[in-house]
């Protein structure tokens, strides 16, 4: 199933939407965070009639299990270019995700730019390692779409590499075009930086993710880059950076996670 097709919401009335997270997305049982906050930024951006989440916040609620889900959304400002919506998912009577979003609609001058940074360097991605699914890991998540880890991540996969921080390609399956929608699934698609440092190898759960979307990507492969800085108090965050196949900067990231503890 494509991801347009997985993230699909359809009006209900009043501010309501309804879609479905729909199976294979998951990673051990529970749906990529992502793609559940796709499906709900997807709403939100139809309650206001424009197309580019430019900021999103996503405050994760209980896990998202296969099944039909509601979405209902507020508008909360309806500016010249931008609109600011919330949104809420539910599945039956559990909350799944609260999220806040301003919209408006990417593309034309970009004004004036400086840019002091750049893509992680990357061997082509023919040269990179994939993931195909597993039943835990890699989970079945990443059949959905396409990873490829540079090959000296993969090689520190689980011991001291000196730095959480992992960088790869990411894509959609079949050729299936990243819009700005689908970019809030690249930011949370990556395996979690402490997978790469001599860290405790357990999954850890996100408690918020916040994405700014710079620009819409062009065609073709999209390099990524996670890094984490600070493991404190049992939390940790990791921040997120994804260039397109012009080595334009299209998304940023930051996500608060739980370290597992013991």
């Amino acid at each position: 199933m494509s991801f347009a097709a997985a993230s699909r919401v359809v009006s209900a009335g009043d501010g309501t939407w309804e879609g479905e997270i729909a199976p294979g997305w998951d990673i051990v049982g529970n749906a990529d965070g992502g793609y559940l906050a796709a499906i709900a930024a997807r709403a939100a951006g139809m309650a206001v009639g424009r197309p580019d989440p430019v900021t999103v916040t996503t405050h994760f609620l209980a896990p998202g299990r296969p099944g039909p889900v509601t979405i209902s959304t507020t508008i909360l400002k309806e500016g010249r270019r931008f609109s600011t919506v919330g949104a809420t998912m539910t599945a039956g009577d559990k909350r799944v995700l609260t999220l806040l979003g301003s919209f408006g609609e990417l593309g034309g001058d970009a004004g004036v730019e400086r840019v002091d940074s750049g893509p992680p360097q990357l061997p082509p991605p023919e040269e990179c390692v994939p993931l195909e699914p597993t039943d835990t890991f890699p989970p079945p998540f990443v059949g959905r779409v396409e990873l490829r880890l540079h090959p000296d991540a993969v090689a520190n996969l689980g011991h001291a590499s000196g730095r959480p921080r992992v960088t790869g390609w990411f894509r959609l399956r079949d050729g299936e075009p990243v819009d700005t929608m689908a970019l809030l699934v690249a930011v949370d698609a990556f395996p979690p930086t402490v997978f790469f440092a001599d860290l405790p190898f357990a999954w850890v759960p996100t408690l918020e993710l916040t994405t700014h979307v710079r620009a819409r990507p062009a065609p073709g492969w999209l390099a990524c880059s996670f890094t984490t800085r600070f493991i404190t108090g049992g939390f940790l965050e990791e921040d997120g950076e994804v260039w397109d196949s012009t080595g334009r900067l299209v998304a940023q990231s930051r996500q608060l996670a739980l370290m597992p503890r013991g």
